[in-house]
């Protein structure tokens, strides 16, 4: 059922989209039809796809990293109460300060390569993760936490076998923001300063007014987006069914 329903979004999404260009009789440099965008991904697929890999690996591992940073932070947080008191407000602090006016800085120290493009996806997804799996290692029935110190739980024996198991899906959250803000933290790497990747094929699609190859990077994207979201919300499914089945 679900996938109908995608599919019938997808539709509906191609409907609207050819209205628009029908109705507002736009030339194709401003907004191409779907047919349009559609014969541009297919003439520019090894193009496409090359580029969609360098945009796809550091995705991948700004989030791997993001996440292990992450739950490192949490776990220290919830450990030391004094780190929690001096690190928790910094966090909170760095968030006033956006993410993307760091791209300049971060491609002028860790240069045109991938490196600052998986720097800037750490950067945005790391609070998230951090944030997520924190309240949910804190947020848990004080009953149980007196029960476990009762019988002679230790802080790492607790922590183990009840604050790990309690937070999983809070942590399954947490990845499935992270998911969905790695690429843009990427992408935004690229245009700022870039030789491969999709956010780079994009400029420079829109530098030669190539629309359609931009609509196309764009839709590949979102599709890989898409796919991420997906196979990080199975993941989360499956820490929340682990934390169930500790919990019985």
């Amino acid at each position: 059922m679900r996938k109908l329903d995608l599919l019938f979004a997808i539709l509906l999404m191609l409907c609207i989209w050819q209205a628009l260009v029908l109705i507002t009789g736009a030339p194709h440099f401003i907004l191409p039809s779907p047919w349009r965008v559609a014969k541009s991904a297919y003439f520019n697929r090894v193009l496409i796809g090359e580029n969609a890999l360098v945009t796809i690996t550091e995705i991948l591992l700004g989030l791997l990293l993001g996440t292990l940073f992450g739950v490192a932070t949490a776990l220290q947080l919830t450990l030391s109460k004094t780190a929690e008191r001096l690190m928790l407000p910094i966090l909170v602090f760095t968030q006033a300060v956006p993410v993307f006016a760091l791209a300049p800085l971060l491609t002028l120290w860790f240069g045109y390569g991938m490196g600052s493009k998986v720097v800037m996806a750490v950067l945005i997804i790391y609070f998230p993760v951090t944030s997520a799996f924190h309240d949910g290692l804190t947020r848990i029935d004080r009953g149980y936490l007196d029960l476990a110190k009762t019988m002679g739980g230790r802080q790492l024996q607790i922590l183990r076998h009840i604050r790990i198991p309690a937070a999983l899906p809070a942590l399954g959250s947490g990845l499935k923001l992270a998911a969905v803000y790695a690429p843009i933290g990427a992408v935004i790497g690229e245009w700022v300063g870039a030789s491969k990747g999709l956010g780079y094929l994009m400029l420079l699609a829109n530098g030669r007014v190539k629309t359609d190859l931009m609509f196309a990077c764009l839709i590949t994207l979102a599709c890989l987006t898409v796919i991420l979201h997906s196979l990080v919300g199975l993941l989360a499914k499956r820490l929340s069914n682990y934390a169930e089945g500790v919990e019985r």
